[in-house]
């Protein structure tokens, strides 16, 4: 559509027709490449987040300045919208992200929900589509205005499983974590996602939160399947997308934003992830690691054996850590560990309306940034840093 003219004075109309005529020739007079105002390309990051990318073993700002992510999770997008209740739980304004900033946070991870993102019909409409997707933009751009970077995690997605560890067996809605992302929905949930930040670096890509192929009755090539999806994900009864193809959803795009993949084990395995991680042409990918009490690799004999060779050959950022005795005993070994080795991390979680227990755990016991014990531990290990 092209722009009203405003009345002017003639000589003025003149020059604004000859101009819009040469811009017209050239080929300059574009249209948004989103279809309408539901979707919309987010505004290049203001200054203080820094534009990322990956460079040797380590993220760097656009200006050569080693950035090394340290943050909290913000959970709500993920389950909120497609439970009827609203989009985000609790506060998304500037108080909430000015009582993370006296943390010393400086980066936030936002999970995400497909279903809620590319509208689909089941999702009540206020909650869907051109609502989520204008409240997801208007978050990002906040973080961004205040210095931080904002991790986009598609958490819950489509796909009907029934097998072992399965977390919502009678739907194929996207009410629950799954373990691999459905191609019908993600594939497309990714390339709307990158056109929207394509223009803004200071937003890195979480394709998927927690694979867990390997649980699957019958899987017998699970990084195969974690890495190319259908048909080497037995066991998974819906087209699921792996890895590679989610890179290239992205990258089709022109979006050379920063792209983090979990391994398996719900992101805790990192054993097989530079044998078979993803082509990015832009070399811009980054390995997410979780770490929790209950997971396999949980000590520093497997931390040296399994991570440190991956931080030795790329970057990597613990998307999620946490413990549920309200103490920060668990955390605080690893995170030493990790700053020895230049290497980020983001806890879960922020959101008050949750105890420092399971479910949780939560570092907040108030909006206003009130500290759990837990979240005590978090932020004095913040503050203390260099």
């Amino acid at each position: 559509m092209k722009p009203r003219i405003p009345n002017v004075t003639s000589a003025r109309l003149v020059g604004g027709l000859l101009c819009a005529c040469l811009l017209a020739a050239a080929g300059v007079l574009a249209q948004s490449t989103l279809a309408s105002t539901t979707t919309m390309r987010a505004a290049v990051a203001t200054a203080g987040a820094p534009s990322l990318h990956v460079s040797g073993r380590g993220l760097f700002s656009a200006h050569g300045r080693h950035v090394v992510l340290h943050g909290v999770n913000r959970p709500g997008g993920e389950f909120m919208c497609v439970k009827g209740r609203g989009i985000w739980d609790g506060p998304m304004n500037q108080a909430s992200i000015t009582a993370m900033k006296t943390w010393h946070v400086n980066a936030v991870r936002v999970p995400l929900n497909e279903a809620c993102w590319n509208g689909e019909s089941y999702v009540m409409p206020q909650y869907r589509y051109g609502n989520y997707r204008r409240a997801v933009v208007a978050y990002v751009q906040l973080l961004n205005r205040n210095g931080m970077v904002a991790i986009l995690d598609l958490h819950w997605t489509d796909g009907l499983y029934t097998g072992p560890h399965g977390h919502c067996k009678t739907t194929a809605q996207a009410r629950c974590q799954k373990p691999m992302p459905d191609a019908a929905q993600s594939i497309p949930f990714w390339i709307s996602m990158a056109r929207t930040f394509k223009t803004n670096n200071a937003v890195i890509f979480d394709v998927f939160n927690e694979p867990f192929p390997e649980r699957v009755t019958g899987a017998t090539q699970p990084w195969r399947c974690w890495l190319r999806g259908s048909p080497f994900c037995t066991g998974i009864g819906y087209r699921v997308a792996g890895m590679q193809s989610l890179v290239n959803a992205i990258r089709s795009t022109g979006a050379r934003n920063v792209i983090m993949l979990g391994g398996l084990q719900y992101a805790n395995d990192l054993s097989g992830w530079l044998t078979h991680a993803p082509r990015d042409p832009d070399r811009n990918l980054v390995a997410s690691w979780h770490y929790y009490p209950w997971n396999a690799c949980s000590g520093p004999l497997c931390w040296n054996r399994q991570v440190a060779p991956v931080i030795a050959r790329i970057p990597v950022v613990v998307g999620e850590m946490g413990e549920t005795n309200c103490a920060d005993n668990f955390i605080n070994p690893l995170m030493r560990w990790l700053d020895v080795r230049s290497t980020g991390y983001l806890a879960w979680s922020w959101n008050a309306t949750w105890a420092c227990t399971d479910p949780g755990p939560s570092l907040i016991s108030s909006w206003a940034g009130a500290p759990t014990p837990y979240g005590a531990g978090y932020r004095a290990h913040l503050r203390a840093l260099k």
